[in-house]
């Protein structure tokens, strides 16, 4: 049966582009006050941490596609590292001195670095992901959901939450590629939470192990 909410195109560099772009401008909302050392809604990390966190799974899916040859079984090793116990472990953090101006563009740069290494590298390459070996569409679309949904959870934290409200056609088409179990006659925001275990879904039991599928589409075995 094909899927009723099967987009026409699939996830592109300008996706990540926008995505990104759409969570700095929200984020930068907050109010000038806001204490970014709350807790990121219901994760264990605070608000900073977690845009670092995002800005570092942003610059690892494009460093994964980096090499001429990508490793097909384990990362690129790049130094990861936690600066607290219990904090994200990051190749990237940013520079606390900049203030949350600083932090964004840390944001933005990550995400352009994804943008460019997917709009370059040919859709026939493969690179690894705990989550199985992947293309250049599936770790733009990986980026966009990190992106979606941690700005979620930022949000939440910092008090805008209601003020985050992704694109229907794009959450569309990153349920589509990442996520193909997910139900198709729901609307495609609320989808995404709820396949992500971050929220409820009418006539859904409420997740709490999730995982996305990186595997090009067609791909067996």
């Amino acid at each position: 049966m094909s899927d009723p909410r099967e987009p026409s195109e699939p996830v592109t560099p300008a996706d990540v582009t926008h995505a990104v772009r759409l969570a700095a401008a929200t984020l930068r909302q907050a109010p000038p006050d806001a204490d970014w050392s709350v807790k990121a809604g219901g994760i264990d990390w605070d608000c900073w941490e977690t845009v670092e966190h995002l800005a570092d799974d942003l610059f690892a899916y494009a460093a994964q596609l980096g090499p001429e040859h990508p490793p097909q079984d384990t990362e690129v090793p790049f130094l990861w590292y936690e600066r607290r116990d219990g904090g994200p472990s990051n190749v990237t953090f940013a520079d606390r001195a900049a203030g949350v101006a600083g932090l964004l563009q840390v944001l933005e740069s990550c995400g352009a670095l994804l943008t460019g290494m997917v709009a370059t590298t040919a859709p026939t390459v493969r690179a690894h992901h705990t989550w199985g070996v992947s293309d250049p569409e599936g770790f733009a679309a990986m980026g966009i959901v990190e992106t979606l949904v941690h700005t979620y959870d930022i949000a939440g934290g910092l008090g805008i939450g209601d003020t985050w409200n992704p694109p229907a056609d794009l959450c569309t088409r990153v349920l589509h590629r990442l996520f193909p179990d997910a139900p198709t006659d729901t609307a495609p925001w609320p989808t995404l939470l709820w396949a992500t275990g971050r929220g409820d879904l009418p006539g859904h039991a409420r997740l709490t192990t999730w995982r996305w599928y990186g595997e090009p589409r067609g791909t067996t075995g």
